[in-house]
Parts: structure tokens; sequence; C-alpha cells
């Protein structure tokens, strides 16, 4: 039985109405004829269901909808069409770095943020070292929060925020705080908490972070739908998407279409890991350029030489 179900769902803004500019400017538009409603629909029939344990990652260039999405599926928003349906408590980890007062120490601080996320004082002060000593920041506690570094007010919130324990956990960029080391802590901590059969969302910019962590995959392309399925494949092609030049790009129609563009690039990937080992990669090439190469490498490719790398990497 699904713990969340989008059906349809679609959010529309309006700009320029009532609500958005105000009375007054209502009026005089209205008097000089200047009135004008611009409607832009940030999703559209948005449909995807997600089991308990289930990970889905949503990806998509910036203004794909992600995180209107996630506003949405918290009930910060309601859909303009279409439904949202959730079984379970929700815990959104979104926007880090709200809820804190500069003027306030360090100490100080993760009792407030504590409180805002509804945990009780008692709840504080039991975890309070285990939050700081996961934050690293046991040298700090009496710092004024306005001088931590940005990374280091990340850490504080997110070291807060991961207290929860949610049938269905959200979480909105909130893995790219952080030296790498912190990053690395943070998956391992998020990987526990989904270990207890929580469901979770990531919104994510980094594909690979999807791929380690999700097993299902959302693809969302200007407020569209391009794609929901297995991570790897949708991971694959968002790939190959992302690395094929702007003017050439082509979103995938059907399934199909989806199956063949996550193929060509996991072919490529596979040339490129060949390449390496036999160290006959071009020296200082960008990472663009040869995925680009690569891809190019096997479209020349005939259909026996990609059949045969592709039993090599299913180990047939």
């Amino acid at each position: 039985m699904s713990v969340l179900e989008c059906k349809n769902v679609s959010i529309r803004y309006k700009t320029g109405d009532l609500k958005s500019i105000g009375l007054k400017d209502y009026v005089l538009r209205k008097l000089t004829g200047e009135y004008k409603v611009t409607e832009f629909w940030a999703d559209k029939d948005i449909t995807f269901s997600l089991e308990k344990g289930d990970m889905l990652g949503i990806v998509g260039t910036n203004g794909a909808g992600k995180s209107t999405l996630l506003k949405a599926v918290t009930g910060i928003m309601v859909p303009t069409e279409g439904s949202v349906t959730t079984k379970g408590n929700i815990a959104a980890l979104l926007e880090l770095a709200s809820g804190f007062d500069p003027e306030l120490t360090v100490r100080e601080n993760t009792y407030l943020r504590g409180a805002l996320l509804g945990y009780t004082r008692q709840f504080i002060n039991e975890r309070y070292d285990e939050i700081i000593a996961f934050a690293e920041l046991e040298d700090f506690q009496d710092y004024m929060f306005k001088q931590l570094s940005s990374g280091m007010k990340s850490r504080l919130a997110f070291s807060i925020a991961c207290l929860v324990d949610p049938d269905i956990l959200i979480l909105d960029e909130v893995l790219s705080v952080g030296d790498e080391a912190f990053k690395d802590k943070s998956a391992r901590k998020i990987k526990k908490i989904l270990a207890n059969g929580v469901t979770g969302i990531l919104v994510s910019h980094s594909v690979q972070q999807v791929r380690d962590l999700c097993n299902k995959c959302l693809w969302l392309d200007h407020g569209k739908q391009v794609a929901f399925g297995p991570a790897a494949t949708v991971c694959n092609a968002y790939s190959a998407f992302l690395f094929t030049p702007t003017k050439e790009r082509k979103l995938p129609q059907n399934e199909e279409e989806l199956n063949a563009v996550s193929n060509h690039f996991m072919l490529a990937w596979r040339l490129g890991v060949k390449e390496r080992a036999a160290h006959t990669n071009p020296v200082g090439e960008s990472e663009t350029a040869r995925i680009q190469r690569l891809m190019k490498a096997v479209d020349a490719m005939s259909a026996e030489e990609k059949q045969a790398l592709l039993d090599e990497i299913n180990g047939r």
C-alpha cells in the first residue's frame, strides 16, 4: 500500500492579481487599463507513488518545479489541480539556515531551533551533546551565531534537524552542506534514518547523490514530468541530457526512449572506465568534454559492439 501518492498534481502561480499586488495597485491599474494577470504552471500533471522504505530522488535543472512539488507534499501548498495523499507524519528538512537568531549563542540557538521544530527542552537536554558533537562545534558553543561561518551554521542546522523520527522524510538540498567529510557523514546519517523503514524524498543537483541514496527517481523539466522509475535508469538518462550541448538536447518521450538514452550513457561510462584503466584518456580534458567524446564514440559503435559492452557491464 502506498505511503505517499501524487495524482495529476498541478500547481499554478498568478502574478498581477489582487492578492499579489494589493488593493491600491489593483485599483490604479484598473483605472489606467493596465491590469493584467499572468498565470504560470510551476508543476503540471505530476503522478507517482511511493511504498514504505522507498527513497525518491527528484532531479531537474533550475526552475523544473522540484521545490514547489515538495511544498505540495508537505502540505505547505494546496495543489491547484490533482491530489497528494500521505500516511503518517512528515518531517521536512528545508531551508536549514532559517530559525536562528544571530545575536544568540550556539547553545541558545540549539534550544531555539529545537523548539521551532517541536522538540521539548527535556529532549534537547538529553540530546544536546550529541547535536554539538555531530555538528563538530564543541569548541564554539558559547560563540555568537553570527560569528560562525556559513558551513558551521549549516552543520548545526542539519544536526538538529536530523533528530527527527518521521514516517516520511523530505530533504531539499540539505546533504550539500559543509565540507566533503561532513557531506559523507550527513549521507550516512540519512541512510541510518532510512534503514528504519522511513520513506524519503531527496531533491538534489548531485546526480551521484541520488544514485547512492535512492531506489526511485522523478525527473522534472519546466514543471513537466519527464520520467519516473528506477533511480539508475532515470539518472543515466538525465546525466546524458545534462552532458548534451544545450541546443541538441531532447527529452525522452516514452519509456523506450528513456531506456535507450540510459543504456547509451551507461555504455559511454563503461568506455571511460576502460580508458582510465588503460591510461589512454587525454590529459587535461574536462569532464564535460570527456563525456561528450565518449558518447560520440558510442554513436560510432556497431550494434554488435554495443551489445558486447552491455553484456560486459551486466557480467554476462
